[in-house]
Parts: structure tokens; C-alpha cells; sequence
């Protein structure tokens, strides 16, 4: 069984599409037509991956994100019928990984959705993971069992990618490239330098518990929570 694409999408003809394509690269499909099933669908089932269209019938597609956003960082591509629709998409930061703009070709969309999967590297977050921190994207605030983080910039990018795959190893050029805007005019150390103050102020919340986790000669984890 291929890996597992939710497609919310109220128009069926473009739902098909989608899903024709897809399933002909090989991926497993779920397909909704409205948007407020998939909160109680998601805590059912775990996806790699949700086509999420913005114009839906119930609810706003990035009021769902945002919804989804709170549990779940599975990896989201947007539909808009209006490029403009865009701005509001990166103006907010709301939790979006990719856009693709109506009309659109459905071998595009299947090879974006291949792209976006090689760089989460294809895995599920089950929507039970790591609930020990609390992501509000547009406050852009992390909370931890319970308390307020106060992070700087780059600490907030950090411990975000490190919530969205829990268990995995970041290389410190890994982290570079997805926390900097100019990762080449940065040194190793900075990470370094960032990741110590990160861990002072999780600690300083759980003293006996360190959730990062340090793998010589690799790089950095989020300890995978039972």
C-alpha cells in the first residue's frame, strides 16, 4: 500500500482528478468534500500528506489548517482558484507547506506532492505525537507542557521543525537550510550556540527532562515522546 494522500476537494470533478492521478503514481487516496469531517477523520487515521482546497462549503481551508495546525504537522498543499489567494497564505504563516494555483496540471500536483514527502522523507505524524508542545503559527508561540516559551527567532524555528518530526535526526546543515534565511553566511556553531539556549529554557520548565536529544557527529532530535 502506497502512501496515504487526503484530498479535500468539494468539486468532484477535480477530486477525481486528483485522485486518478495519484492513485496512478501509486499513492493510497481518502477523498472528503467538505472541510469539518477532517478534524474527527484525522483522529481516526494517520495521512502522510492533505490536498487541502481553500474554497470550501463549511469552513475556510485556512481556518481548517490552522485547526489541524494545533494537533498535527502533517505536511499540507493548499488549492486556490486566485493567485492572490497566496499572499494570505505566506502573510499569515498559518501552517501551509506548498500551494498550487488553479487550474492546474494533476502530474504537477502528484510531483509536488512527491517533493514535499522527499523532504518530511514520507513519514505520518499520528495525531498523538509529541502533545507536550502547543504550536500557535500565527502568534508564532510555542507552548510547553503547559508554560509559554520565550523564544527568540530562530529558537522558535527550531523546536517547530523539530515538533514536526519527532524521533528524527536534523543534521546541523539540515537545520540551516529550514530555520535561516541565509543558511550560507552561517556558521555550525550558531546551531550549536541556539540549540544550548533552547534546551536552558525547556529545562527550566522540566529540570528532569531534556527533550532534545544530542547524536554526536549527526546532529539533533526531538526525544520521541511514549
Amino acid at each position: 500500500m502506497g502512501q496515504k494522500v487526503l484530498i479535500v476537494e468539494d468539486e468532484p470533478g477535480i477530486a477525481d482528478t486528483i485522485q486518478y492521478a495519484l492513485e496512478t503514481d501509486g499513492f493510497e487516496t481518502v477523498c472528503l468534500a467538505s472541510g469539518l469531517p477532517v478534524i474527527p477523520f484525522l483522529l481516526r487515521e494517520s495521512v502522510d500528506i492533505i490536498i487541502l482546497d481553500i474554497g470550501l462549503p463549511d469552513i475556510n481551508g485556512f481556518e481548517l489548517c490552522k485547526e489541524i495546525r494545533k494537533a498535527q504537522a502533517v505536511p499540507i498543499i493548499f488549492l486556490t482558484a486566485r493567485a492572490n489567494e497566496i499572499d494570505k497564505v505566506v502573510g499569515l504563516e498559518i501552517g501551509g507547506d506548498d500551494y498550487v494555483t488553479k487550474p492546474f496540471s494533476p502530474r504537477e500536483l502528484s510531483a509536488r506532492v512527491k517533493a514535499l514527502l522527499r523532504r518530511t522523507k514520507g513519514l505520518s505524524f499520528p495525531s498523538g505525537s509529541n502533545l507536550t508542545f502547543q504550536i500557535d503559527e500565527s502568534r508564532k508561540q510555542i507552548t510547553y507542557s503547559g508554560k509559554l516559551l520565550d523564544l527568540s527567532r530562530y529558537e522558535y524555528a527550531l523546536l517547530k521543525t523539530f515538533t514536526r518530526r519527532p524521533g528524527h535526526v536534523f543534521s546541523r546543515d539540515q537545520l540551516m537550510d529550514l530555520c535561516w534565511d541565509e543558511p550560507e553566511s552561517s556558521l555550525d556553531r550558531t546551531v550549536d550556540a541556539h540549540i544550548k539556549n533552547l534546551r536552558n529554557k525547556l529545562r527550566a520548565i522540566t529540570p528532569d527532562h531534556d527533550p532534545i536529544v544530542t547524536h554526536r557527529g549527526m546532529g539533533y532530535s526531538l526525544k520521541e515522546e511514549p
